[in-house]
């Protein structure tokens, strides 16, 4: 009996243990649609109904507004970074591979606008994060970038940072433009890229 009690015990204890990496990680999720739609100023009470939490929590786990997007922003790069690698193993094909992850780029640097006005002008603290993007995202973009130029028996005409960076020019003009599309110039930019490398 004592020994079932302590197993039960152990089995509550992780249980608590795990709660709180579960609820924010739904924090970060809902977070980040909610930047996506009103951005990084969003009210916490928008935050806190999208994620079936109340307010208190949201400042449980963040306390100030640029710890969340800070936390939102390098949740957001590690999905962007773990989704290579499953796209590349998933894909028909290492160029549908590198076209798919190139649109979940896109898509999050939508939710990065605005990141630096919420850190009150912190640029040491954006320069810290502007490092931990290029260091997460461009090998990721390289390894797929390689792929797909190998399978098209293509060398590499230009390097994944700069692939990236070129993308994140052409999204810099989706900021209040309904009529521009940058999810298709970037995949345009992809054909250039793909194309100029062919032998």
């Amino acid at each position: 009996m004592a020994d079932i009690q302590s197993k039960q015990a152990h089995a509550a204890e992780i249980k608590q243990v795990g709660r709180p990496r579960q609820s924010a990680q739904a924090l970060l999720d809902a977070a980040a649609a909610v930047f996506v739609e009103a951005g990084v100023d969003a009210p916490v009470r928008t935050i806190a109904a999208r994620a079936g939490v109340g307010v208190g929590t949201i400042y449980r786990h963040f306390p100030t507004r640029p710890e969340l997007v800070v936390a939102v922003y390098r949740h957001q790069v590690e999905a962007c970074a773990d989704a290579g690698p499953r796209l590349l193993a998933e894909s028909p094909s290492p160029e549908a591979a590198l076209r798919s992850w190139v649109a979940l780029f896109v898509d999050f640097l939508v939710t990065k606008h605005g990141l630096a006005g919420a850190l009150h002008g912190d640029s040491a603290g954006s320069d810290a994060l502007h490092t931990y993007f290029v260091d997460r995202l461009v090998p990721v973009c390289g390894s797929l970038l390689e792929a797909a130029l190998e399978s098209l028996d293509a060398a590499p005409p230009i390097d994944a940072y700069n692939v990236l960076k070129g993308i994140g020019n052409l999204c810099i003009g989706s900021a209040g433009d309904a009529q521009y599309e940058a999810e298709v110039l970037v995949q345009l930019l992809i054909s250039g890229v793909l194309a100029q490398g062919v032998r």
